[in-house]
């Protein structure tokens, strides 16, 4: 007679020790909107065909904001300023808003942003075009504005040298053909740019001006050499060829 072995099926003990570890761990708990662990959290959402060099595109600013902020009710350009150049491509600038049906809950909420495209801060493939890419720039700041991420969108980078061709453009407009005396104060020009990169980057102007040796009362008391070299360095906070310090990090739009 065969022996069979008396074995309960539904013994626990049976159980493989597999089954128990291969479980799904629970997925990572959203962290509150804003906080310190929040920026982490949404750059974690992006697919890896989404970034370039670390910067999402729209396209993904777009899906994740829906994923994680609610549905997207509208989404448009509020105002366009086309290019009126004859015979180029010009500069244009754009409004665009994004209303967000927040967390599905129908309460709206709504982000705009501005943002403008000319020849010296977009490469050439895409200043042939210098409305729609605009508004795409627009748009992707806008959504990360709403996803409060501490990044550019991969539309608004640029491979140009533009601190050089801002330069050049201010020394043309103030009649200097290239020609400018670096110990001279900082021209208007340049406290604009300088204060435009900050507020695009969500940074302290006057924490920036005053990271290095020197320090500053006012932006002012900066030389165009000196602020040549500032600008120099926001654009390479741009292009994350250096990190942003995070002591400067907090625009204040009042710094003046």
């Amino acid at each position: 007679m065969t022996k069979t072995l008396d074995i309960d099926l539904f013994d626990e003990s049976t159980i493989d020790a597999d089954e128990e570890t291969g479980k799904e761990e629970p997925e990572m708990t959203m962290p509150a909107y804003g906080s310190k662990e929040w920026n982490d959290y949404i750059m974690e959402k992006f697919e890896q065909h989404e970034l370039f060099d670390g910067n999402p595109t729209c396209a993904g600013l777009r899906r994740v904001a829906e994923e994680v902020l609610g549905s997207i009710v509208s989404s448009r350009p509020t105002q366009v300023w086309p290019s009126t150049d004859a015979n180029g491509p010009g500069r244009a600038t754009v409004i665009f808003e994004i209303v967000i049906n927040w967390m599905d809950s129908g309460e709206l909420r709504s982000y705009a942003e501005v943002s403008d495209c000319w020849h010296g801060n977009t490469d050439d493939l895409f200043c042939a075009h210098p409305a729609a890419t605009a508004s795409t720039r627009a748009e992707g700041r806008a959504l990360r504005k709403a996803l409060k991420i501490r990044c550019l969108a991969a539309e608004e980078l640029a491979k140009k040298d533009i601190v050089s061709i801002v330069r050049q453009a201010v020394n043309t407009d103030q009649g200097l053909d290239g020609e400018w005396k670096e110990s001279d104060t900082i021209s208007e020009p340049q406290t604009n740019f300088i204060d435009a990169k900050c507020k695009q980057l969500d940074i302290d102007v006057m924490k920036f001006i005053n990271v290095g040796a020197e320090h500053y009362g006012s932006i002012g008391e900066v030389t165009k050499k000196t602020a040549s070299k500032m600008l120099s360095t926001l654009n390479e906070y741009q292009t994350k060829k250096k990190p942003t310090p995070e002591k400067i990090l907090g625009y204040d739009s009042n710094w003046r």
